[in-house]
């Protein structure tokens, strides 16, 4: 890409972070009177539906102010900047006064009412209901802990990831709302890990560094874990496997989440980068085939865009899936076609990194062709909203479903414009 060109896309990006998400999201998602953020909008953003609050998006949102504060990319001012920072810190705040379990019980709640009271979700009886909602607290306050160098932000941090990476090395944990039996393992656990643990690698970095070595070396078993058993001879990184890390031809096992492999791939890219050795650096190139093998086979060749769920061959996951038809997730395949705002944002990232780390023309192309469906799909044409609606059906109309939590969550796409522009002007400062 010529200067320019950089120039232009950075321009653009630039704009939709903060003529439509920062405007749609600001201020109308900070809570002033009970503390944390609200989100339980509908799909179009119109109306909130809720003012409950679940630890999950909670963790999202302290993650990506504190992020926004420490861009690398000279776009904000010091005024905004010192904004985002204390909205990270409101968002931290509430965390720690009401996400465990109990005082010394270091299990997050899944869902609470607007004022920090723990809630039962409706139809289930447990309130630590997903590991992931401990994972995303673990990931702001850590972010939140590098950036400000908060002590006790990160020791809150740091013991609620070494109660989740000790649940998990035990298999005692739940993943609502994609459970799964454990005579399987689901590739979002070691992926979730891989990134968690860079969060808390650089926080550790910075106020810790002994155990930064501990967590690097965490990082590297969680990314060797999904790249030597979740990836076949065909590069395809199957989204289930059994707990004894084998393949199976159900047709849960015969699958991909496209949507989680382009994601996952920049995790990885991160683990590389963090090892900064020849053995990991010798990765790079396999990653990058499990980054193109997921673009064309999650591709919706008949209608345009990223599919939820793919067969290994492109299209409908089909096959037999007798004995597993009341595995829940084997229910979540019924959804194989909608078309999901958040993996495409992560597709426009994972492809611009992938094209300047490796040169390949076919990752600029995935990326405009990405592009193109994104933005003729998502983006909601009404001014006064400007983000996105999140949620498509498979042709691309609007749809009022719920995807994992009832909520409008901007993390993703917040996220991956933040890494796109950091990536954009990194390229500009080597022209």
């Amino acid at each position: 890409m010529t200067k320019n060109e950089l120039r232009l896309l950075a321009g653009f990006y630039e704009n939709e972070l903060t003529n439509k998400f920062l405007h749609f999201w600001l201020p109308r998602c900070v809570d002033t009177e009970n503390g944390g953020f609200v989100n339980c909008f509908d799909n179009s953003g119109e109306n909130l539906i809720s003012r409950d609050k679940y630890t999950w998006s909670q963790g999202r949102f302290v993650w990506f102010f504190s992020k926004l504060a420490s861009m690398e990319a000279p776009i904000f001012s010091a005024a905004e900047r010192a904004n985002f920072l204390a909205l990270a810190k409101h968002g931290a705040d509430f965390l720690m006064r009401y996400c465990l379990m109990g005082e010394d019980d270091w299990r997050c709640v899944f869902l609470m009412e607007a004022d920090g009271t723990p809630k039962y979700v409706d139809g289930f009886d447990r309130l630590d209901m997903s590991v992931s909602a401990d994972c995303f607290v673990v990931a702001g306050l850590a972010k939140y802990a590098e950036i400000t160098g908060d002590m006790e932000a990160y020791a809150f941090a740091k013991r609620l990831y070494e109660s989740v990476v000790d649940r998990i090395a035990r298999n005692d944990f739940q993943s609502l709302p994609y459970p799964l039996s454990k005579q399987f393992r689901s590739h979002g656990i070691p992926m979730i890990m891989c990134s968690v643990a860079r969060d808390v690698y650089f926080a550790a970095l910075k106020l810790e560094a002994d155990y930064a070595e501990t967590v690097k070396a965490q990082m590297a078993g969680y990314s060797a874990d999904v790249l030597d058993h979740f990836v076949d001879e065909n590069y395809l990184l199957r989204e289930i496997i059994t707990a004894d890390n084998k393949f199976f031809s159900k047709k849960l096992g015969m699958h991909i989440n496209p949507g989680h492999t382009i994601e996952d791939v920049w995790f990885h890219l991160d683990a590389i980068d963090v090892m900064d050795c020849p053995q990991w650096e010798a990765r790079r190139p396999f990653v990058h085939k499990v980054a193109l093998k997921a673009l064309e086979t999650g591709w919706d060749q008949e209608l345009g865009g990223i599919l939820h769920y793919a067969s290994l061959t492109g299209g409908m996951p089909t096959g037999d899936n007798s004995g597993l038809e009341d595995e829940p997730m084997s229910q979540q395949l019924s959804g194989w076609g909608d078309k999901l705002w958040w993996l495409h944002s992560e597709a426009l990232y994972s492809t611009l990194r992938c094209y300047f780390e490796s040169g390949n023309e076919e990752f600029k192309a995935w990326h405009d062709k990405v592009f193109d469906y994104t933005y003729e799909t998502f983006p909601n044409t009404d001014p006064e909203i400007r983000e996105w609606k999140q949620i498509r059906e498979r042709d691309g109309k609007a749809a009022e479903k719920v995807v994992a939590l009832p909520v409008k969550d901007p993390y993703h796409i917040i996220r991956n414009l933040i890494l796109i522009i950091e990536l954009l002007y990194a390229q500009l400062e080597k022209k």
